[in-house]
């Protein structure tokens, strides 16, 4: 019976041919060319651009364990050049950033801007702003008045970002030409969304960042500054210069170098953002402040990562100058289509005048599944396992974080997502 009913449908192919789409026995669906997902991501962005929204984001989260009741993560001497991050944050993070363009005719668009942030379930917003653009006095340039932040460059394996003018209430102008090159400057005063400072408008702060200063082939230079005043309880006004040079095809065709080298003073931080503005005691001064950082970032074939070497020292208002070092990378190996090896190892420390020096280090190995291999390609699923050891100073200094009753090492585990679009 079954021969006899495919014989019957193959004589019966031939003629639907010629039949009314109406009678097609085939559905519109399965005649309809299919689309990867790649495509399908690609058809959807320009259809929401087409239409002036926009949508994206960041995540990471997942299940995270350690021995003996010990922090699941952020070991750390808490310097800005020593978190390394892989295994090592034991957190949830989710932020959303929603916007929408209007076109207003002649060249005119306004539009406005919001990103709602979750952090272990507290709720803020790192960006709450709105602009306007295409103006015939100034149709190249971009006014904004709101909570913004320009970032400008991270160190990724360290999760930080070492070149922004940071998110407060503010306003400012974006792409001035100078040459090849494009300026943005703004104003802000230190209150926020999150009113993080006891004071909100205590202190303000001026920034300009000039970005894409052709240097050489394939080198660019960006140059920011910020400058701070205010009525301070305690400490003094500042300002911060920064310098950052990106250098495509380093040694070798795909390596990229970035060597940033800033100076800060007061309540400026290196970043460009303000620095310890609450008056909530002695500790909360200003400083002075310098950091050198080198990053290489690589993808050859299967083979791909990131490494840094910095330095950084504080000299606080009112309290002991201290210097962290940092040196360490991360490794990521394609071994089958959708799966990566990853190692990480972090060699820290702190040097303060008068006591002995903190020291702390890390190693972590990880398996990552992924759409493919290369070190950047995100959603990224990993299982991890970490180990840190730090020494003698270093549980002295940390007794109530993950030092407790003197412990100098500790494991942690777990399984972690990490994604943006």
């Amino acid at each position: 019976m079954r021969t006899k009913t495919i014989n019957w449908l193959c004589l019966l192919l031939p003629l639907s041919a010629g039949l009314p789409a109406w009678a097609d026995p085939a559905p519109a669906a399965a005649r309809a060319p299919q689309l990867s997902a790649e495509q399908l991501s690609g058809a959807v962005k320009q259809a929401l651009d087409e239409m002036g929204f926009q949508f994206d984001g960041y995540l990471r989260s997942g299940f995270y364990g350690s021995g003996n009741n010990l922090p699941k993560g952020q070991y750390q001497l808490g310097g800005d050049l020593q978190h390394y991050r892989l295994g090592n944050e034991g957190d949830t993070y989710i932020e959303l950033g929603i916007g929408k363009k209007w076109m207003l005719g002649n060249g005119v668009s306004w539009g406005a801007y919001v990103m709602p942030t979750i952090y272990n379930g507290k709720t803020s917003a790192s960006q709450v702003y709105g602009y306007i653009s295409g103006l015939e006095f100034a149709p190249n340039l971009t006014l904004w008045a709101g909570q913004r932040y320009h970032r400008i460059q991270d160190i990724h394996i360290l999760d930080n970002w070492l070149m922004q003018d940071g998110d407060n209430y503010g306003a400012g102008v974006d792409g001035i030409a100078v040459g090849q090159a494009k300026l943005n400057l703004s104003v802000s005063s230190s209150g926020s969304y999150a009113n993080d400072n006891a004071t909100l408008n205590n202190a303000r702060r001026a920034n300009f960042q000039l970005a894409g200063i052709a240097t050489n082939p394939g080198g660019k230079l960006t140059l920011t500054g910020a400058a701070v005043s205010g009525d301070f309880a305690i400490g003094k006004p500042g300002a911060a210069l920064g310098l950052l040079h990106n250098q495509k095809d380093f040694l070798a065709q795909g390596i990229n170098n970035s060597l940033f080298l800033q100076a800060s003073t007061g309540h400026a931080s290196l970043s460009g953002q303000f620095y310890n503005l609450d008056s909530g005691g002695a500790a909360q001064a200003g400083a002075r402040q310098s950091r050198i950082a080198d990053v290489l970032d690589w993808q050859r074939g299967r083979f791909g990562g990131q490494a840094v070497l910095g330095w950084q020292t504080v000299s606080p208002d009112n309290a002991a100058k201290y210097r962290d070092a940092s040196v360490g990378g991360r490794l990521s190996y394609g071994v089958a289509a959708n799966v990566k090896l990853l190692s990480e190892i972090g060699l820290t420390s702190r040097d303060t005048d008068n006591q002995p020096s903190q020291r702390l280090n890390k190693a972590t190995l990880a398996v990552a599944f992924a759409p493919n291999t290369d070190f950047w390609t995100r959603p990224e699923l990993r299982v991890y396992a970490s180990h840190y050891n730090w020494n003698h100073a270093a549980a002295q200094a940390n007794l109530t974080t993950f030092a407790a009753n003197g412990r100098t090492h500790a494991n942690t585990f777990g399984v972690q997502l990490e994604a943006w679009w």
